[in-house]
């Protein structure tokens, strides 16, 4: 595909990185020559240097015969009118955007038909509140992700000593819990990835993804670690435009306090919000945080735009006694520093908008994708399409299925049932595949599995 991002900063310089490795022809147009010099010595893409929304601009990038833009610059506006000028200058067939305001975001007529042709809007502040928001439903985990609107879940956990199975091996969890059915499709041991066998055995620290039906999370969660409480004292820290999104949607269901340092801003949160208890001071003051009963608090959430503040009010929140301390983190070099130590959860806006955007980019039917372990893997929803002749799935069993090294099939949806993936189950037309792959490298040939005929390119 050829593909235009406009925007060379987190996201899209990592969402080049993610497609140049997959032989797709890729175009970063940005302003900023020093980015766009550091992001061609490392990938084998074609930059150029300008205003994202001038038309001169675009079609000096190739706008004309471009598949797809995506526009991830770091302005509302500038990503808005760049898709209308791709619609109405140069026909692009598929045009994305990154809208941050809510502003905008609430007025859905601005966009579709009669309003700025975007085909999918991508909101990092919406999708980093819904990840949030679902780490504090099941206390313990560290990423949830959803598939089938929300039918199945993929869930990552670290395995803790006191958990029923960490010491056994695989196997027995089928014995233990008869009546419940889940897969682990992968194990990462010291950040080496390992394919699950009947027979591998659990150890302490191991951080386990598997797959089941959402009613079944927590009684498999149950047997990787201890069980948590539910909690019930969520503290926010910032009041931006996450910090605002997570107490609206956290608050008629916890005990919210949400801390920000911008006076007018606190009048304002006091305003639109209706439970949550606002506060105006600055989250690194020791005595603000004691005062507040900290210790008292089930998770704390540090959502302000600045890293180095997030992640010095984390680490002053925890020892004082916060139970759970959930950390956004902008810059993807601190995530793997950080996380699982005083930090509890290292949340990455880039990577939970990547998954997102590659939903749009990935070749045949494919209408999820999640980001998983800093881009290293990727779990994908798959519609399988066509008859036992026109595809290389349909009409077969799974153990029949040539995978790609380092992929398992978590689950199948058919029909709104959740059928767990065992052996001697076949894939039927229209059935949505839940697949993990450990290896991303291989998703040319994961994709050319579900591709049918010559139909999908």
């Amino acid at each position: 595909m050829k593909i235009l991002i406009l925007g060379a900063g987190q996201v899209g310089g990592t969402l080049a990185e993610n497609l140049a490795n997959e032989a797709n022809d890729i175009t970063v147009v940005d302003s900023n020559g020093t980015r766009l010099r550091e992001l061609q010595d490392r990938l084998d893409i074609r930059t150029v240097q300008g205003r994202a929304s001038y038309p001169t601009i675009l079609r000096q990038a190739g706008a004309e015969d471009a598949d797809m833009l995506i526009a991830v610059t770091s302005s509302d506006e500038v990503n808005m009118v760049a898709c209308q000028i791709a619609s109405v200058m140069f026909k692009t067939p598929t045009k994305i955007s990154r809208v941050r305001a809510n502003a905008y975001l609430a007025r859905k007529e601005l966009f579709g038909e009669n309003g700025f042709p975007v085909d999918v809007l991508i909101s990092p502040e919406h999708l980093v509140t819904k990840h949030i928001t679902r780490l504090i439903e099941y206390p313990g985990a560290l990423q949830i992700l959803e598939f089938s609107k929300g039918l199945v879940r993929l869930v990552a956990i670290r395995a803790t000593r006191g958990g029923p199975l960490v010491g056994h091996e695989l196997a027995y969890l089928r014995t233990h819990m008869p009546r419940i059915d889940t897969r682990v499709a992968a194990i990462f041991r010291k950040d080496r990835a390992i394919m699950p066998q009947g027979d591998t055995v659990i150890e302490d620290g191991d951080e386990i993804f598997f797959i089941a039906a959402t009613d079944h999370i927590r009684s498999v969660m149950s047997e990787l670690q201890p069980l948590e409480k539910p909690y019930k004292k969520i503290f926010i820290c910032g009041g931006g435009n996450i910090g605002q999104r997570l107490a609206s949607t956290l608050e008629s269901r916890y005990q919210v306090k949400l801390l920000e340092q911008d006076h007018e801003r606190c009048v304002m949160l006091s305003e639109s919000l209706r439970k949550t208890v606002v506060l105006e001071g600055n989250a690194a003051n020791k005595d603000i945080l004691l005062e507040e009963n900290i210790e008292n608090t089930d998770v704390f959430c540090a959502v302000t735009n600045d890293d180095e503040a997030n992640i010095m009010a984390s680490l002053l929140a925890k020892r004082l006694g916060a139970r759970k301390v959930l950390t956004l983190i902008n810059n993807p070099d601190y995530v793997d520093l950080i996380q699982g130590g005083d930090i509890d959860v290292a949340i990455s806006p880039q990577q939970t908008t990547i998954g997102s955007l590659l939903t749009h980019v990935r070749r045949g039917d494919v209408v999820n994708v999640h980001s998983l372990r800093r881009g290293a893997a990727e779990a994908i929803e798959a519609i399988a399409h066509g008859d036992h002749r026109s595809s290389k799935v349909v009409g077969k069993r799974l153990d029949e299925i040539s995978l790609p090294e380092g992929t398992t099939i978590g689950a199948i949806v058919r029909h709104n049932d959740v059928l767990i993936a065992h052996d001697h189950l076949r894939i039927q037309p229209d059935d949505h595949v839940v697949l993990f792959l450990v290896d991303k490298t291989r998703i040319r040939d994961l994709e050319k599995l579900f591709q049918v005929g010559l139909t999908f390119f």
